[in-house]
């Protein structure tokens, strides 16, 4: 116990000699995660020539301080402008956008930010001292286990139909329509491609995402004068804001545990990704909230629960790659390729032969998000300007930038064109009353529940009971069942006391 600590307050001092990576990376990241389409990993491989010319510790702290500045900065343009910069910060705007257009974009920000750094850091240390039992849920969570895990996400869609069961429902079907484009995991039959071969692999998730969000948003604001509300004053910079909203963060820490762990547990399952962590946490929040009512609203609760489990997810992801070598997402699969480049060997006997990578890692994660919280905090206060900026000029940015972002990762204009497709789609949606966040729940959790549910039909041959053959996953559908009931009785618990109230 006492090499290890010792060996921990090593790498910790050296690891912090890099600050001069961090923090030009950090920003990098911001900036990076911001962007619809520009991700962590794509940066990464766009910069590997950079990173193999690094020696193996700058690289690993360049490549990890990038990893966790874009999870971050992907919840700023959510909260902003109502545009995630990655799936994984799409459940950011269904609190985070009400609550900047009602003005309080300052403190939303100051919200998410340190509810992700303390999210992060948490995990990262949690991950840290118990990475030998995170390693075994991959093994536990086969397909069976993974349905469950989906349709915890997908059930949010009728929490958004909660408002308005019927369009709430459509929206989510015809998300989950779209979802099932695309050549059949078994067969390999193409459905629904109207012979696009762009459209085989399935409809691709950066276009959706920029259409759906970023372009019908542009348009939706082009009509208004700011995207601030008319009735909210716009406020100049100050210090006050930054500081409410971090103590309105801090007051609710239990809040952000509980959500981040959610986020640590789903990172260690290799395919998992960002995206249901934050549907599940923004589910589960709902769920055993005491106001479900005023998520979708601006509530800060509904802001707090994303945010810190995407950034869980971070730590989650490494536990796999170093104990296993298994990449737990993109972005730890191009770290794989990148320190196998300077020789590392993964496995259990990493953190023997070489401790000071495996230790390394996490702690160049750790110090990252106290650097982000100590620098990027203080800057909430201009960021938040931007919703007071005209909208004549910032609609034409939003869609010119976020159309590069769909163009990048597949270098297709068939996805410039589709983005602007799906752009008129979640404008008919936003005018018809129609929530976008139900369709694209149902655009990214669709195929990778047809996925694990036909794989789990072929290994039991067809027999449908299967769903119910796992002790872990029988807790978990008693616990779908229990989320999805708990708030109905609540209801009908308020209903009945508010009823007793008015026959006194």
């Amino acid at each position: 116990m006492g090499e290890t600590a010792t060996l921990l307050t090593e790498v910790f001092f050296q690891t912090i000699g890099y600050w001069w990576v961090i923090v030009p990376t950090i920003f990098l990241g911001l900036i990076v995660g911001g962007i619809p389409g520009f991700s962590a990993a794509n940066t990464i491989i766009i910069l590997m020539p950079l990173t193999l010319a690094m020696d193996l510790q700058t690289g690993i702290v360049f490549m990890v301080s990038l990893y966790c500045a874009a999870r971050m900065g992907a919840g700023i343009p959510a909260i902003l402008v109502n545009i995630p910069g990655t799936a994984g910060a799409a459940a950011t705007p269904l609190d985070g956008y009400p609550m900047a257009k009602a003005g309080k974009g300052q403190q939303a920000l100051s919200i998410s930010f340190v509810a992700s750094c303390i999210g992060g850091l948490l995990t990262t240390l949690i991950a840290l001292a118990t990475m030998p039992l995170l390693a075994r849920v991959g093994f536990y969570m086969h397909s069976v286990e993974m349905i469950v895990v989906m349709l915890f996400g997908i059930s949010l869609i009728a929490a958004i139909a909660a408002r308005d069961m019927l369009k709430g429902l459509i929206a989510g079907f015809f998300g989950l329509m779209i979802g099932s484009i695309g050549t059949d995991v078994v067969y390999a039959t193409p459905r629904g491609t109207m012979g696009f071969l762009e459209l085989y692999d399935g409809v691709p998730l950066i276009p959706a995402l920029v259409g759906l969000f970023a372009v019908s948003e542009a348009f939706i604001i082009i009509e208004k004068r700011m995207i601030i509300s008319e009735d909210a004053e716009p406020k100049h910079p100050n210090w006050h804001d930054t500081v409410e909203g971090a103590l309105t963060a801090l007051k609710r820490w239990w809040h952000i545990i509980w959500t981040s762990l959610i986020g640590l547990v789903i990172g260690v399952v290799p395919g998992a990704g960002a995206s249901i962590a934050s549907f599940v946490a923004y589910q589960q929040s709902r769920t055993f909230s005491k106001t479900p009512e005023r998520y979708g609203t601006g509530h800060p609760e509904g802001l707090i629960a994303p945010e810190s489990a995407n950034n869980g997810v971070t730590s989650g992801t490494l536990v796999p790659l170093l104990v296993l070598g298994i990449p737990g997402g993109a972005t730890a699969a191009i770290m794989l390729v990148v320190m196998q480049f300077h020789g590392v060997s993964f496995g259990p006997t990493l953190f023997e032969r070489n401790p000071e990578v495996g230790y390394g890692m996490f702690m160049a994660m750790a110090i990252s998000y106290l650097i982000m919280f100590l620098t990027i905090l203080p800057l909430s206060r201009y960021m938040s300007h931007v919703t007071t900026v005209p909208t004549i000029y910032l609609a034409p940015l939003i869609i010119s930038f976020t159309l590069v972002g769909a163009f990048v990762p597949r270098e297709y204009m068939f996805d410039l064109y589709l983005a602007l497709a799906f752009g008129v789609i979640g404008y008919i949606a936003r005018r018809t009353g129609y929530h976008v966040a139900a369709i694209l729940i149902g655009v990214i959790l669709g195929p990778l529940l047809e996925r694990y549910f036909l794989l789990a039909l072929r290994k039991s041959g067809g027999d449908v009971t299967v769903l119910f053959s796992s002790t872990i996953g029988n807790i978990l559908w008693v616990g779908l069942v229990a989320s999805l009931a708990l708030p109905v009785l609540m209801q009908w618990r308020r209903n009945r006391q508010n009823r007793e109230v008015a026959t006194e």
